[in-house]
């Protein structure tokens, strides 16, 4: 599926889930909980896992805004992308990352749903990738003051909406932690296996 030669795996994304980007956040606990769930799913089956981490103004490099939330731990051998963008592959070594592990599929997780996670899903498909949104691995803030929809609602809506995209030879999708598999030979809601892409 994947428009990127030779690169048949999946990878797991985690973005940003720092104090800065989290803490009260929606449905926070529920959401580590999942993605805890997914990596553990990910480094039983040899899935590369990959964690991004955001620095600007508000979250300097180093602070305690900036660090992760201590219930996601890295394992040493998990990669670290440090970014300044919304976009996970702008100005960093993703893409780079990815080509060395034939990774042509990413499954993306973490905050915030309308920031750096949905900028990462486009950016990820218009470089060719097939990517699949896992719906209830990620979250955002409450921006309603500022006359934004209810963090609920950009959840589901990004679910709704990233669940039909389509390009020439890829395509997007949303699953739910429960229905995420990369047991070998598992076609388990277009994710058959460590080496597969989403099927159309």
């Amino acid at each position: 599926m994947t428009t990127l030669p030779d690169r048949p795996n999946t990878a797991v994304l985690v973005i940003d889930m720092q104090h800065g980007a989290v803490d009260g956040a929606h449905n926070v606990d529920s959401v580590i909980a999942n993605i805890n769930t997914l990596v553990a799913k990910a480094r039983a089956e040899a899935v590369p896992v990959i964690w991004v981490q955001h620095s600007d103004d508000g979250m300097k490099r180093d602070s305690e805004a900036w660090q992760y939330v201590p219930e996601l731990v890295r394992r040493d051998g998990e990669p670290v992308v440090h970014k300044n963008y919304g976009d996970s592959f702008e100005a960093t070594d993703l893409e780079e990352l990815l080509a060395e592990r034939a990774v042509g599929h990413v499954l993306v997780t973490g905050a915030q749903t309308d920031a750096c996670v949905r900028s990462t899903l486009h950016g990820a498909f218009t470089r060719g990738y097939d990517v699949t949104l896992v719906g209830d691995a990620h979250t955002t803030e409450d921006l309603t003051a500022y006359g934004a929809p209810t963090p609920a609602e950009v959840v589901a809506h990004t679910n709704l909406y990233w669940k039909w995209q389509s390009a020439p030879g890829r395509r997007g999708d949303t699953v739910e932690t429960a229905k995420v598999s990369f047991a070998t030979g598992d076609a388990d809601q277009g994710l058959p296996s460590v080496h597969g892409r989403a099927e159309s």
